[in-house]
Formats: structure tokens, sequence, C-alpha cells
């Protein structure tokens, strides 16, 4: 540090420090002392590649597909594309990349591959899937001292891990190879968009495909309407005769796969 002068104190260098390496502000130069063999602008810059690559890393390790899809000279140029654009904001690397998918969507180079954004969009639940918190589950034997007379009125809740995505591209068949290093395969955009279902349990987490009709009851059901609507609303793809029958079926097989905390 250069001694001719007064210094900041501690905050003030750690803050000028930050808005070095966040948008190159000058201001810290004052206080870093440089050499003739390394001037100060080297030493900073130097810091400064350091924390880069320490975002970029932390990137790879929430996108390895993502990585592979692109190859490790463009995912690094992105990387640093996005970095520009999204600064970290948190203390914590755990947060970083939460606006990857929006930033590959609208960026030229990348939004002409759509597959690109979709697949940041799933590993980025699939890391949230894993850190949601714990909550105990409901079971079907809860369910039988209901009332059926109670049942048109029912709502339910679910785990806080699980998530929702539709996806127009093979995404989860793409990630999947890559995660279990196999061959790899085409990607492929399919004809409409599919809804998939991401969620943790037993310390593993699932995913799974979903048909359009139970795709919308678990959309609308989480908007906390009771199962009397999204019974009605099914009948957009079943008969009225067959809809509770149907959505009593979702719940059934959402309560088996550990997806429902609590009814009410």
């Amino acid at each position: 540090m250069n001694s001719s002068k007064s210094q900041p104190d501690l905050k003030e260098l750690q803050r000028q420090m930050l808005a070095w390496l966040k948008a190159h502000d000058p201001v810290i130069k004052e206080s870093v002392t440089g050499t003739e063999k390394v001037p100060a602008d080297l030493r900073l810059d130097i810091y400064a590649n350091a924390y880069r690559y320490r975002l970029i890393e932390a990137l790879e390790d929430t996108f390895p597909a993502l990585n592979t899809l692109l190859g490790d000279d463009d995912f690094f140029n992105m990387g640093l594309r996005y970095i520009e654009r999204y600064p970290s904001q948190h203390f914590s690397l755990r947060f970083f990349g939460h606006r990857l998918a929006d930033f590959l969507a609208a960026e030229d180079g990348f939004k002409e591959q759509k597959v690109l954004s979709e697949m940041a969009q799933f590993e980025w639940l699939l890391r949230a899937t894993f850190d949601a918190a714990a909550q105990p589950r409901l079971s079907l034997e809860d369910l039988q001292n209901i009332a059926p007379e109670q049942w048109p009125e029912l709502t339910f809740s679910f785990h806080p891990s699980l998530q929702r995505i539709n996806l127009s591209f093979n995404v989860p068949q793409l990630w999947r190879a890559i995660e279990q290093e196999q061959p790899p395969i085409d990607i492929v955009e399919q004809e409409y968009p599919a809804g998939w279902v991401i969620w943790r349990r037993d310390l593993r987490t699932w995913y799974r495909s979903m048909d359009v009709d139970e795709a919308w009851a678990m959309d609308t059901m989480q908007e906390g309407e009771n199962f009397a609507t999204i019974c009605a609303g099914v009948c957009e793809w079943i008969d009225e005769q067959h809809a509770p029958t149907r959505v009593a079926g979702f719940i059934q097989n959402w309560i088996n796969e550990g997806l429902i905390c609590s009814v009410k």
C-alpha cells in the first residue's frame, strides 16, 4: 500500500476493490503500490482475472452440460460476457448464475441456439431442487380421514423442492447423456413444449415428463385452486364424468412421489 497519504479504512478499501472488480473504478489505484516489474495496474489486473476465473469455475460447476454443449472455449468467453452483464451480487457463489438462462435467451451469439437457454434453466432448477428446504410429506393414509363431501374444497401444498419447467428441446435426455458420459445424442426440437417436474426425495433429485393436463393441474394447484376447480379445468382434455378420477390419480401419484406436503 502507498504510505505517503492517509489510507481509507478496511471497509472502504474493500468497497473500492469491489468497485474495481465489477466496474474498473480506478479509485483503488491510489491505495496500491506498484513496482517497476509489477506496476499497480498489473497487480490489480491479476487480482481481477483471478476473481473472474473463480466465477467462471462456479458456472462450470453449476452448468456442466451447458459447458459440454458450448465447448470449453466458448463457455469461458460466454462466462466473461455474463460477468460483465450480471456481476455477482452475493457473498456466496451458490447464487451466481441465476440469470444465465435469461442472458443466453437474449444475447447475440447465443439466443440463436435456444437449447442453450433451456439447458441453463434446467440445470439451475436441478441445483435449486437439491438445495431446497426439507419438509414432511403427506401420505395416502392422511387422506383417509377426510370426508368425501370435503373433497371439492381441498387444496394442497407442494414440497419446497418441486420445480416446474416447460421445454421445447430434449434437454433432460441431453443432460442425462452428458452426465453419464454416454455417446452424444442429437439435439431435437419438439413440435410443442413438454411439461417436466423436478423434485428431491431421499437426498436424490428426480425429474420426469408430464402430460399436458397433469402439468396444468399441478400449476393451477400451486396457485391455490381447490380440487373442484382443477376437475373443472381438466375437462378441456377429458370428459366431465372422468375428470375427478383423473385428478385424484394425479394427487395419488404426487403423494407417492413425495411431492405434496399438506392438505387443507
